[in-house]
């Protein structure tokens, strides 16, 4: 206001001054304006920001993830696991084929004038020969088989949604990070304000003399303006960190200038529920629990079809064979099979039957281990889990007591440190006074915003706990 109210009485309207620079400045300002207005939607679309709200910067993270892609890639592996078991119903088909040299036979079955190893007159032949095998029944491999695939597909995708809550909850703590770092800053920014104004008035009260003030002080002051430069500094690192960090886990390039659509730090949520509703959430969608319960179906599945090779495999079964030689005569005894000269097949009935003396039992040891560490990890979660959502809800409800008591420490600290400045002013006050009213509000009022951003973390940690971190 003082700047221009001077500006007001340099160029009044009608004097002199105004009246010789009028008309060369309305010249060179409509020459200037267009292209500084130019210049200036240039420059700003080539530094656009990017704005995004938290629940925009959740969406990127979630989509670019890498670790998701993984999660994705394990998916994909499971499918192919189904497909494989599935394709045990389907026929299978063995082919050989043979060609190369072999003893010239002439004559028939009875008689011949060669011999069956001789090598001094070859001739060539080729043969194919084609089994196919179609499973009729096989006591459970092949269904239990598919059915421990389809669960470990369940497995997956319980697992990728931990995942995306993972990346969520990551995303959120950059997020209230950098906007807790901005209020820390303001903070530390309103103080040194403050001890700057301070700082003139004890140094104007100084040279008039005054019995209120010391040259001591003048140093408190300083000494105490270093200190909140310090503090200045960590948070504007932190911001930077918490930043680079948002930016790494959404996808952009460290460079790219982003904003965020919050422009303070402020509660989230409409406050916390009862804490069994969270349990019994937890039971119902938490990732880590679909794991455990899909994953116990799958491997009780990879139990049973252990168990299933006890038991013969019943099959139908198909076989051809040609076979081709120039070279020797054929034969047409049925007695007599010609290994190079014929063409025959035909179907039966089969059963396959492998008896071994431990390796099943052992393979049935080994998928019962694997299905009994699996329960105990069941167990596990189950306890937990309920233990990990009362931390969260706990440190909730820490944070939100400490928001109101902060709130109210501030308020008044605020109040005291504007009474301090005040009375100093009117040279009634000591300095002591600002330092010690300002240093409490810093305290103060930075341990609001630590609660903000405390109870933020846990609604958002409770969030993750229920399976529900997007």
């Amino acid at each position: 206001m003082k700047g221009s109210s001077w500006l007001a009485n340099r160029f009044k309207i009608g004097s002199p001054l105004s009246s010789a620079v009028s008309a060369s400045t309305a010249v060179r300002l409509g020459v200037l304006l267009p292209a500084v207005f130019l210049l200036h939607l240039g420059m700003a679309g080539a530094v656009r920001a990017e704005t995004l709200a938290l629940k925009e910067c959740v969406t990127r993270a979630v989509a670019t993830a890498p670790e998701l892609g993984e999660a994705l890639a394990d998916i994909e592996l499971s499918t192919a696991k189904l497909s494989e078991a599935k394709g045990h119903r389907l026929p299978q088909i063995d082919f050989l084929g043979l060609t190369g040299p072999v003893p010239r036979a002439r004559g028939d079955q009875v008689s011949s004038p060669d011999k069956i190893n001789q090598t001094s007159h070859l001739t060539w032949f080729e043969r194919g020969d084609a089994t196919l095998v179609q499973p009729i029944y096989t006591f459970g491999k092949i269904s239990h088989s598919m059915s421990a695939a389809k669960h470990g597909i369940e497995v997956e995708k319980a697992r990728l949604d931990q995942k995306r809550n993972e990346t969520a909850l990551k995303v959120k703590e950059y997020y209230y990070g950098v906007l807790l770092a901005r209020e820390l800053r303001s903070l530390l920014e309103e103080v040194q304000g403050d001890l700057g104004r301070a700082r003139d008035k004890a140094k104007k009260l100084l040279e008039q003399n005054s019995n209120n003030v010391e040259e001591a002080d003048l140093y408190k002051l300083d000494a105490f303006s270093g200190e909140v430069n310090k503090y200045l500094a960590e948070a504007n690192k932190g911001e930077s960190l918490a930043l680079a960090a948002l930016k790494a886990k959404i996808g952009m390039a460290p460079e790219a200038p982003l904003e965020l659509a919050d422009q303070r730090l402020l509660r989230s949520g409409e406050g916390l529920g009862e804490l069994q509703g969270y349990v019994s959430r937890a039971r119902e969608s938490r990732p880590e629990f679909r794991q455990v319960r899909e994953g116990l179906k799958a491997r009780r599945e990879l139990v049973e079809a252990a168990r299933a090779g006890r038991y013969p495999d019943f099959f139908l079964g198909a076989n051809f064979s040609a076979a081709y030689s120039p070279g020797r005569d054929r034969v047409t005894n049925p007695w007599v099979p010609d290994e190079f000269n014929h063409v025959w097949g035909g179907v039966a009935l089969g059963l396959k039957w492998k008896l071994d003396f431990g390796i099943t039992s052992a393979k049935i040891s080994q998928e019962q281990a694997q299905y009994d560490r699996l329960l105990s990890t069941g167990k596990f979660a189950d306890e937990n889990i309920p233990l990990q959502i009362r931390k969260y809800y706990d440190e909730g409800v820490e944070a939100a007591t400490s928001i109101d008591a902060t709130k109210g420490g501030y308020e008044n600290s605020k109040k005291w440190a504007v009474t301090a400045i005040a009375n100093f002013d009117f040279g009634i006050g000591p300095a002591k006074e600002i330092f010690d009213s300002l240093q409490q509000y810093a305290k103060m009022r930075a341990a609001y915003f630590q609660s903000i951003y405390n109870y933020n973390l846990s609604v958002a940690n409770l969030g993750y706990a229920v399976g529900q971190g997007e």
